[in-house]
């Protein structure tokens, strides 16, 4: 792939800087402004249709959206489920009737999605999952437990794996249902506070919640291959924008380390340098991988390096500010509220990088086995 950016590409650039300097103040409410971005036409970039009110641009322009987007000052995106994972998916697996009726509102910021994939005991392990989804007349009534799902206390719908064959084992039997959040008794939703004291995740129970027959993507007993081609989609263009924020954090452990003294230590110096080459090393590889499709490994690949890197990173912002990095209020009454400094909640929150999306041993044994061709893993060895 030619890494270089056209003058239309620029342009485009610069098209992105200007309305998001103008539209994108921090602190607005995140559905409004999801429907601001949807009015101009801004969300399903990265479409391969458009024609849902969405804008049509080449990847160098979605690289351009990206790295623009998350150098402003822009809230952050609740969109970023339905957009980035679920259009590609219909519109790979989808009915006709099924795009018709979710990709404009998608695009329009109307409908925020959430992931129904991890379960406790099926996280990495994706085809363990025992959630269930019985047939009733045109539909599905389905039960069971989901967790670390992101951003369900917002969403409106959730496309659930579920197991709609009775006695199937691993991959076989699973369904992919596209499921409305709004059923009270049915659907029950809990955040999980983290080590951060922030509540991303949630738990969602389904208690005979309804998932309609025509929104059944990919056929009974499909929702296996249609899983996997959503987690394809999940590590694009938004791993360059992704790699900006990281920028940023790095210089703030630069400034942090310049303000403690710790960059006159020559090993400091050196864990610094290396952060910053490993971070331009990952933009290279993003921008090289981004052209190159059905590439098995590169997903696993990049989630290898930005997880080990980023948590990295975490460490090294506490090690820089030495002793003062575990200070914590200044007001110790027990009504005090625990407020994290930046790069405190850098360290804590990044301890889950090697874990969530696909823990690094799973990343490993993706790459060994579905592109090296190595033996499959035994199952039940420790």
């Amino acid at each position: 792939m030619d890494f270089g950016f056209t003058d239309a590409d620029d342009g485009f650039r610069a098209e992105a800087r200007g309305w998001l300097l103008e539209h994108g103040e921090a602190g607005q409410d995140r559905r409004v402004w999801e429907r601001t971005l949807g009015k101009s036409g801004w969300i399903g970039l990265g479409w391969p249709e458009s024609g849902y009110g969405n804008r049509s641009a080449t990847l160098t322009q979605q690289v351009a959206w990206a790295e623009e987007y998350a150098r402003s000052s822009a809230p952050p995106r609740s969109g970023h489920i339905g957009e980035n994972l679920l259009a590609p998916t219909l519109i790979a697996h989808g009915t006709d009737e099924q795009k018709s009726r979710f990709l404009p509102a998608i695009a329009a910021g109307d409908e925020l999605w959430c992931q129904g994939y991890s379960e406790p005991g099926a996280g990495s392990d994706l085809a363990g999952v025992r959630t269930v989804a019985v047939r009733e007349g045109d539909g599905y009534r389905i039960s069971g437990q989901k967790i670390w799902t992101s951003l369900a206390h917002e969403a409106d719908w959730c496309f659930v794996l579920a197991r709609t064959e009775a006695g199937s084992r691993r991959h076989h039997g699973l369904s992919f249902l596209l499921v409305p959040m709004d059923q009270p008794g049915r659907i029950e939703v809990r955040p999980i506070r983290q080590l951060t004291g922030t509540s991303e995740f949630n738990e969602v129970f389904f208690d005979g919640a309804l998932a309609r027959g025509e929104h059944l993507v990919g056929g009974e007993g499909g929702g296996w291959s249609v899983a996997m081609s959503l987690l394809g989609f999940e590590r694009g263009v938004s791993t360059l924008a992704q790699q900006v924020g990281f920028a940023r954090e790095l210089g703030r452990v630069v400034e942090a380390a310049v303000a403690s003294g710790a960059v006159l230590d020559p090993v400091v110096r050196d864990r610094l340098v290396r952060q910053w080459a490993e971070l331009r090393t990952m933009r290279w590889n993003a921008l090289r991988t981004l052209g190159r499709a059905g590439d098995a490994g590169a997903p696993s690949v990049a989630k290898l390096l930005w997880g080990g890197w980023h948590q990295r990173l975490g460490e090294l912002a506490m090690s820089v500010r030495g002793a003062a990095a575990a200070v914590g209020p200044v007001d110790w009454s027990p009504s005090a509220a625990y407020e994290l400094d930046v790069l405190q909640h850098l360290f804590l929150f990044s301890r889950a990088d090697t874990i969530y999306g696909g823990s690094d041993q799973v990343q490993r044994t993706i790459i060994a086995e579905r592109v090296l061709g190595l033996p499959r893993e035994p199952k039940g060895v420790v």
